[in-house]
């Protein structure tokens, strides 16, 4: 009895030391962005004025990653719902190169896709400028885990069974995809589009890449603040980028849970 609980003692501690390794370097930073001189730390006195600072000079760059990271999200899910679906259902070596394929702009540096699609598309001046190209970017780079995550869900023997016995009783495709298929993949959809606004929001290399001087990002503001500015600035944008996304994190977070709760009854 002694064994176990000491097992259990001893991992409870270890994921506090991994926590509190990950995490103490993001408090320091945060930390900075609120003092009023970062080497004299507390003693200078907390101000907000670093936050205001960075909110005129960058506020934009919050709402173009934000609605980014949103139109990416709906990008996904138009392309990558018949795409899962058509390699979940498919049996031919074709669909497995393809799916291999589709992984490519994951396992490639994000600065040479952003290269492929500079040399492709770079040409079309009204789009080279505007954030539509980030947001092509940002879906190349993210389609694959919604594609990887709802096609492992649609592979399920039960689904499968499920979607024959709605076609035996006269279901269109339109409404086996829409009415059955899709509620029953629910939890994974709301994973991937989890993933999907993550990486969009946090995508820094590829969009350093595509961005314009009036199409930064969020990452590209930050990175643009660290160079160019004090450091309590740029601990200062760190802490808004956190405040801005946190709160969308968790109500997505939240929002899986619920589903899943609601499947599992």
């Amino acid at each position: 009895m002694r064994a176990p609980r000491q097992a259990s003692a001893l991992l409870r501690a270890v994921t506090a030391l991994v926590a509190l390794f990950m995490l103490a370097p993001m408090a320091l930073s945060v930390l900075a962005g609120l003092v009023n001189n970062y080497n004299r730390g507390l003693q200078s006195g907390l101000t907000t004025r670093w936050l205001l600072e960075v909110w005129d000079g960058y506020g934009d760059t919050v709402l173009a990653s934000l609605g980014l990271a949103v139109a990416c999200v709906l990008g996904c899910l138009l392309l990558g719902l018949p795409c899962a679906y058509a390699l979940a259902r498919s049996r031919s070596r074709w669909a497995r190169l393809f799916e291999e394929l589709l992984t490519l702009p994951v396992a490639v540096p994000g600065l040479a896709s952003a290269l492929a699609l500079i040399l492709c598309y770079g040409s079309l001046q009204g789009l080279r400028q505007s954030y539509g190209f980030i947001l092509i970017g940002h879906i190349v780079f993210t389609l694959p885990f919604m594609v990887r995550n709802v096609s492992s869900a649609l592979q399920r023997d039960e689904l499968r069974s499920l979607e024959e016995a709605a076609r035996s009783l006269g279901a269109s495709f339109g409404q086996r995809f829409l009415g059955v298929l899709l509620p029953a993949v629910l939890p994974a959809i709301v994973a991937g589009c989890l993933m999907v606004f993550t990486l969009s929001v946090g995508e820094f290399n590829l969009t350093w890449m595509l961005h314009t001087p009036l199409t930064r990002t969020l990452p590209v503001g930050l990175a643009d603040s660290y160079a160019s500015m004090r450091l309590e600035i740029g601990s200062a944008y760190t802490l808004v980028f956190l405040l801005v996304i946190l709160p969308v994190l968790w109500g997505l977070q939240g929002l899986g849970h619920l589903i899943e709760k609601h499947h599992g009854t």
